[in-house]
């Protein structure tokens, strides 16, 4: 059999013809292609025999050795609805179509994480940061847009620009914070300041931004100064766990919880706790997983519960979106966490929850327009950081669409008070 045959019948029934380096061609089984997958090189079929699933199918995506021309989402969807593994019968399949050659593994492309230290140090923390960060400012402009804002935004519609989405989240942000002129603002992982500058152009407060990313402190603190607010927002270089001078009126996390790791939830939640002024709040912006429902059979309890055996001891159980890719490309050692645990931990910190949003649709939306934005200015970003880098981040970020789309992955904004002896000083009922 042909290898676009085979490779056709993995795709199911989705709308998706294959091209491969044999010459063979497979249509969709009914209507028209929306894509089309492109085997290349048989290379791409020893990376997927080497590790076939999701690590082998991410490694040949991302050396080029297997592509998809038009709708890359329909693609991925099929990963969604089916499944990444390959069964049995496919690897012997297309063993028999490489030979025995194609049993020899291929390095991974050098695009992959290779990370070394005790797991969430400062130091291994520094470098997996700089790993998705330190790429190039320029790269996260073409696909950020001039917002330069790299967390889920805030739609009206669906006709609402990206652009006045993220101003959307800042507002919300700040009024559920409710910010106003001389109140301290800290904003742990400020990325590249945007957040403070609209806090501090818009309501008035000072501010101080810290992230563990240099390129990031170099070009926020360039923003802030070009804003005319250098007098007003600080922009360090510093870890969380390293900030001396408290308290603060109020502190803002943005898409930074995710890099923290189970193993140092506790000291993120306290040493935020022990930066707040009585009476202070804090806004956690973060990605998480889902719940795990109770199984209806005692073997599957018993695996439940040894999963949350091994996520109490500091596992990371990542959402179906991330494991393989996200972890070897994109955030390594970056771990996703139930809003319950969330919500937990706050509360036996000291904190006291007081609002709770789920914003996983517009996260959705968010991720669809920067893949756009990475798509349109395709060529640009490859000089920027490489083509490996850029498919890199097309891969992933339209991955990340389809779980929040699909519900695997979720979003949520969680505000806490530091009670001042028992008053929380927010209205009867607040309307953000």
């Amino acid at each position: 059999m042909a290898l676009a045959l085979h490779v056709r019948r993995l795709l199911g029934d989705a709308p998706v013809a294959v091209d491969a380096y044999d010459g063979s061609h497979a249509d969709p089984l009914d209507g028209p292609a929306r894509a089309t997958a492109i085997v290349r090189r048989p290379e791409a079929v020893r990376r997927v025999l080497a590790r076939p699933g999701e690590l082998g199918i991410a490694r040949a995506f991302v050396a080029g050795d297997l592509e998809v021309e038009g709708d890359l989402f329909t693609v991925l969807d099929v990963g969604f609805r089916r499944g990444v593994r390959i069964d049995a019968r496919s690897v012997v399949a297309l063993a028999r179509e490489v030979g025995t050659d194609g049993l020899r593994p291929i390095p991974p492309p050098p695009e992959e994480a290779r990370l070394r230290g005790v797991l969430h140090s400062r130091t291994r923390d520094a470098d997996a940061i700089s790993h998705h960060y330190d790429v190039s400012n320029e790269f996260y402009r073409l696909v950020l847009g001039p917002s330069m804002t790299y967390s889920c935004a805030v739609f009206a519609d669906d006709a609402t620009t990206l652009e006045r989405a993220q101003a959307a989240k800042h507002e919300l942000v700040c009024r559920k914070l409710a910010l106003h002129p001389d109140m301290r603002l800290l904003d742990v992982g400020c990325g590249w300041g945007s957040m403070l500058i609209h806090a501090a152009r818009e309501h008035g407060v000072t501010g101080v931004g810290i992230t563990i990313s240099r390129r990031q402190a170099e070009l926020a603190a360039k923003r802030v100064a070009d804003a005319g607010l250098a007098d007003r927002v600080e922009i360090r270089l510093q870890d969380y766990r390293d900030v001396p001078d408290q308290p603060f009126d109020a502190i803002s996390s943005i898409g930074m919880f995710e890099h923290v790791g189970r193993r140092q939830l506790e000291t993120y939640v306290r040493t935020l706790f022990g930066l707040l002024r009585p009476g202070g709040r804090l806004l956690n912006h973060a990605i998480g997983r889902p719940g795990y429902p109770q199984p209806a059979t005692p073997a599957g309890r018993l695996r439940a519960l040894n999963r949350r055996v091994a996520t109490a001891v500091g596992a990371s159980w990542p959402s179906r979106i991330d494991s393989a890719l996200m972890d070897r490309y994109v955030f390594p050692d970056g771990e996703l966490h139930e809003v319950g645990t969330v919500v937990s931990m706050l509360q036996e910190a000291g904190f006291e929850v007081r609002h709770l949003e789920s914003l996983r649709e517009h996260y959705a939306l968010t991720l669809r327009a920067w893949v756009a934005n990475l798509e349109q200015a395709w060529d640009e970003a490859v000089r920027e950081v490489g083509e490996g880098r850029a498919r890199v981040w097309r891969l992933y970020m339209a991955a990340c669409a389809l779980g929040f789309e699909h519900g695997s992955t979720q979003v949520h904004q969680v505000l806490a008070v530091a009670p001042d002896d028992g008053r929380s000083g927010m209205p009867l009922r607040p309307c953000f």
